[in-house]
């Protein structure tokens, strides 16, 4: 489904610049205080609700920005080159946002989509197990129906917004017969925290400050319209669809990071000097520099390309895995060349290097692996060039 612009080119550069002067005035001041302690950044999540960014894709008719995917990933982008971790307080709750705009109801659409769009709801989505990573098929959680309701028992992994969000959309097994295909006994609940959840933080090399949670649900009653669409066993393609937003998000993170650590590392290499001269002038500095802004644009370009053929509505898993993998591995590769450019400095907490180079790694994990979105393009590769005979 193509997202709907509702925003012309004058409007979309005032948001630009709004994110931009939010960023330097409200985000990158504290990034290393709230960083080091692990603090989660309350001040700038209201914030980031009062921009509207809780409801950036939402459609205005439910009361957000509906902002297409193009512009999104731009947004995504410029946060992440100050803090990739603010980007995903809304990201997770805009994959939520998008599965609920899709697939649910009017009356589920009405009831959440414009307290998403406003904060007064936050959350994300519960997807992974204790057992289970990328293999969603694998979930164990349970969703059994008594009457008018679902109780809910399972446990779920590395959920953001769990902890200081209060709405989560959860996958659950509904349908537990052996001659069921597994995908088919699937189903997506919007499930809230008053329902008696409870969530607790845990701890990460980067990607700190933010609230990603263990989740436990013990017979946790959920009202039989909380089930997203008109009936069981959707849940899995539901929220695939889900995660191509969610991809395009993790591209645009590492096209920030990847563009923060080369704008650091060609300040830097300006500054220090060795052998008697800036070191940007050796020529093994140039060659790192050279690469490092040929993988920035080159990350860039194939987000975009994912943005605009998701704005389009069409199929476009082969497109954000592409995005996904090659900007990811961007702010990898680049986080590792910044830190060399940095030399020592670059392993310090008085710079940034050292916070891109903890982070960086999250995003070829998050979102599906970057082994999985090989498998994704390989197979879409070849549904999509059949041999003729």
């Amino acid at each position: 489904m193509a997202s709907s612009q509702s925003s012309t080119p004058d409007e979309e550069a005032l948001i630009l610049e709004s994110i931009g002067k939010f960023l330097e005035r409200d985000v990158r001041p504290s990034v290393r205080r709230l960083e080091a302690a692990d603090e989660y950044p309350h001040e700038i999540a209201d914030r980031l609700a009062a921009l509207g960014l809780f409801g950036a894709t939402i459609p205005p008719a439910y009361g957000g920005l509906g902002l297409n995917a193009t512009i999104y990933s731009q947004i995504v982008e410029k946060v992440a080159a100050v803090w990739m971790a603010v980007s995903g307080i809304f990201n997770s709750h805009l994959i939520m946002c998008s599965v609920i705009e899709r697939f649910g109801t009017e009356a589920m659409k009405q009831a959440c989509l414009p307290r998403f769009a406003t904060g007064e709801l936050r959350g994300g989505i519960a997807l992974t197990e204790p057992d289970c990573g990328t293999d969603l098929q694998a979930i164990r959680t349970r969703a059994v129906r008594e009457g008018d309701e679902y109780i809910l028992n399972g446990a779920k992994l590395w959920c953001t917004n769990s902890v200081e969000g209060n709405v989560l959309a959860v996958l659950a097994k509904t349908e537990h017969l052996p001659d069921t295909p597994r995908h088919k006994g699937i189903s997506l609940f919007l499930v809230t925290k008053e329902m008696g959840y409870r969530a607790s933080k845990l701890q990460k090399l980067g990607y700190r400050s933010i609230d990603t949670g263990e989740v436990f649900f013990e017979n946790v009653r959920v009202p039989a319209d909380h089930l997203i669409g008109t009936e069981e066993g959707g849940g899995l393609n539901q929220i695939l669809s889900g995660l191509e937003l969610g991809r395009i998000n993790v591209a645009a993170r590492g096209v920030g990071i990847a563009r923060a650590c080369l704008e650091e590392s060609v300040a830097y290499a300006q500054v220090r000097h060795t052998f008697g001269k800036p070191i940007c002038e050796h020529q093994t500095i140039q060659i790192k520099l050279a690469d490092m802004a040929t993988r920035v644009d080159a990350a860039r370009l194939l987000t975009e390309q994912a943005a605009r053929a998701y704005d389009r509505g069409e199929r476009c898993d082969m497109e954000a895995g592409m995005a996904k993998l090659n900007a990811t591995e961007a702010a990898l590769e680049n986080s590792l060349e910044a830190m060399r450019i940095h030399g020592a400095y670059g392993y310090s907490p008085e710079y940034n290097i050292e916070r891109y180079y903890r982070d960086a790694p999250l995003l070829a994990i998050g979102e599906g692996t970057n082994e999985l979105q090989r498998l994704i393009i390989a197979r879409q590769l070849v549904e999509r060039n059949p041999v003729q005979n």
